[in-house]
């Protein structure tokens, strides 16, 4: 009897820190019960993702997937003992099983195929030669991913200017145009729109929509590379006295990676639209037939591309696990703390976040696609797109059939996921893996702070004219 009132004065002094009430099954647990301090482990993880790698990257190198985990720690458990274990572990397994796993085997088949197609040889790094490796970046980005396309084209993209003194420049509009904005034709281009998929999105939706301002932005971007580049180019101390990699003819390999990478493309199309009735039940969570073999089926892949990849191929693109390994742990700590912060926003007036849900609507109620598309874009923009995303697709109401209708609001909050990802180093995954080759390779990359100036001063004006043409 002691121990019982001893765990129920817990449980009730966390509901009283945390401003909730402690209830005794997952039934009851209404989203208005969650207080604003419930959000405090989700922030705090994203701003450790946004600082700690600028602050302390010895420590976060070493200890990512360590701090992942204490925030996710810092929500369940107060969460167990207000709310009861059996609800919040209902609640951890759904978002894990539901949501995460399919996430990250989606992400790593892209990675495994992607690092596995490789170019042998060099081309002149010339403002024609460097704007079109961009404008195929761009292509490729909505087919095989940001990660993947990002991946497959910067090491080619280095080697080609390689004679060159300067070409940070290049760098910095491969991550605006190939490792940002070119992924926001499909959910397979940037990992915000693959969740938004998830939730019920139909595959095209975003070709459809967002077709428009994409190609104007991604235009608008190589034009302007393309006369700073030129300029560049005409400078009289702009080339090193001997070429490290003269040029030669493009050798592809890893050749049967194409075909799983159009398999990864079916396998997706196919689960959304492939939806048999009936699942297995795991732990209390019913897992969709349609997602068990999708899921199933990536994970063949993956291994598929493991087994015919020369090992040249991966040679060549320095390939190895540590960056699809270090996405996994942060997004782990990343979908466990967003839970309450999901329901708080699934409350709208009623929650937390009413003066946010107030914000991003007129006196008559009606949504303001403007205000989706910077709250969306200014928070990817220094924390991470893809939970960015969910919370502003939850505070648009969160059902998929009536935000494809109102398709300035959804294409707003996916614009402003992809788009502005790329204003900041911290912005999307593929950002800092570029930063990072080029540094290795000997390009002088601009600071966190100088990449800032970058894009206030280039992109940002390009991003105003597509939201007030289109948003």
């Amino acid at each position: 009897m002691e121990s019982r009132l001893l765990s129920r004065g817990a449980r009730r002094a966390v509901a009283l820190l945390f401003g909730a009430t402690p209830l005794p099954a997952l039934a009851a647990t209404s989203p208005g019960e969650y207080g604003p301090v419930w959000a405090l482990p989700f922030a705090a993880l994203l701003l450790s993702i946004a600082l700690a790698p600028l602050l302390l990257p010895g420590v976060w190198h070493r200890h990512h997937g360590k701090i992942a985990l204490a925030w996710a720690a810092a929500m369940l458990l107060p969460h167990a003992l207000a709310f009861g274990a059996s609800p919040t572990l209902h609640l951890a397994l759904h978002s894990l099983l539901d949501e995460y796993l399919p996430f990250v085997l989606l992400l790593a088949a892209l990675y495994t195929v992607s690092g596995g197609i490789a170019l042998r040889g060099n081309l002149r790094g010339s403002a024609a030669h460097n704007t079109a490796l961009l404008a195929l970046g761009a292509l490729a980005a909505s087919a095989m991913g940001t990660t993947g396309a990002a991946m497959l084209l910067v090491r080619p993209l280095i080697h080609a200017n390689d004679r060159r003194r300067r070409s940070a420049h290049v760098m910095v509009f491969f991550i605006f145009i190939v490792a940002n904005a070119g992924g926001a034709l499909t959910p397979l281009g940037d990992p915000p729109l693959f969740l938004g998929f998830l939730r019920g999105v139909d595959f095209f939706w975003t070709l459809r929509h967002l077709a428009a301002p994409t190609a104007l932005l991604c235009a608008m971007l190589l034009a302007l590379f393309y006369a700073l580049d030129s300029w560049f180019w005409r400078q009289p101390d702009q080339f090193k006295a001997a070429d490290p990699t003269p040029d030669g003819p493009l050798q592809l390999l890893g050749r049967w990676n194409l075909l799983w990478l159009l398999a990864v493309v079916g396998i997706v199309l196919l689960s959304g639209s492939w939806r048999p009735p009936g699942g297995v039940e795991l732990f209390g969570v019913t897992l969709r037939w349609a997602a068990l073999v999708r899921d199933a089926a990536l994970l063949a892949v993956l291994l598929a591309s493991l087994a015919t990849t020369p090992r040249e191929a991966r040679r060549l693109n320095h390939f190895h696990w540590g960056p699809m390994l270090e996405v996994a742990k942060l997004f782990l700590g990343i979908f466990l703390t967003i839970i309450p912060v999901i329901e708080m926003l699934r409350a709208g007036t009623a929650g937390a976040f009413a003066p946010l849900v107030r914000l991003t609507s007129d006196a008559h109620g009606a949504p303001i696609a403007a205000a989706y598309f910077w709250l969306t874009g200014a928070l990817s923009s220094v924390l991470d797109n893809a939970p960015t995303y969910l919370v502003f697709f939850n505070l648009a109401g969160g059902e998929p059939a009536r935000l494809m209708q109102e398709a300035s609001v959804l294409g707003a909050i996916s614009a402003g996921a992809v788009y502005l990802g790329a204003m900041t180093y911290v912005g999307n995954a593929p950002n800092l893996m570029v930063k990072a080759i080029a540094e290795h390779r000997g390009i002088d990359m601009p600071s966190f702070f100088g990449y800032l100036g970058w894009s206030l001063v280039v992109l940002l004006p390009c991003l105003l004219l597509v939201q007030a043409l289109f948003f």
